[in-house]
Order: C-alpha cells, then structure tokens, then sequence
C-alpha cells in the first residue's frame, strides 16, 4: 500500500474496528457472579433495556466476573465485595458505584445521580 493512500484506508478502515472499553469515556462497569440472584433480578429488571435507555447511552454497560481475572484498565477499581456492584468509570477512573440492586425504583435515580456529578451539562 502505498502511503499517499493511507489517510483514505484509515477513514474507512477505522470506524468498522470494534469500540474497546478504553475508547469509551465512560461506562457502566457490572461486577456480577453467577447464581447471584441481584443479578439475576437486574437482568430481569433492567438488562434488557439498559443500552436503549439514555444513561445507557451515556454509560455503556460492561460486565465482570467477580471471580475473574480483572482486566487490566480496571485493576484500579478496589473494594467490590459483592455483587452485583455498579461502578461508574469515566476515563478510566472510578466516578462513583452503586453497591448492590436495590430495585429499579431506586436503581434509575442512583445512576442518574452518577451520571450528573460525573458528566456535568453542558453549558451553551
């Protein structure tokens, strides 16, 4: 390939490559286990919704074994004991969690709660 040609291949090259989460500013990490029945109830609840709503838009959900081997942007994150456990990531660090399911009248004002102290409106 020649390098006059280059800048045109990564136009059309890059947006088909996959988003990973260190692309993402923010996003909604789900610590979980299975047979954890607060998870089992969030699914139920809010899983099938989730990425069709706002904050879901705005906070990508991204599930993690408790149990698992932490990836690697994520070894800062410290203190999950149980799940499942919410923890909202914005660049990378921790903006705040949600620790445990406390249903879904609860749930939705806890993260928009998140969200707002972590991503400020934008001022015109």
């Amino acid at each position: 390939m020649q390098p006059r040609f280059l800048p045109a291949f990564l136009a059309i090259a890059l947006p088909c490559l996959p988003v990973t989460a260190q692309e993402n500013a923010t996003e909604l990490v789900m610590f979980d286990q299975t047979h954890c029945e607060w998870c089992e109830q969030w699914d139920e609840d809010i899983g099938g919704i989730y990425a069709k709503t706002d904050e879901g838009r705005a906070a990508p959900l991204r599930r993690v074994d408790i149990h698992g081997e932490r990836p690697d942007d994520l070894t800062g994150i410290r203190g999950v004991a149980f799940t499942p456990t919410f923890v909202l990531v914005k660049d990378g660090e921790e903006a705040g969690r949600i620790a445990g399911y406390p249903g879904p009248d609860f749930f939705w004002p806890m993260l928009e709660k998140l969200l707002e102290d972590a991503i400020p409106p934008e001022t015109d």
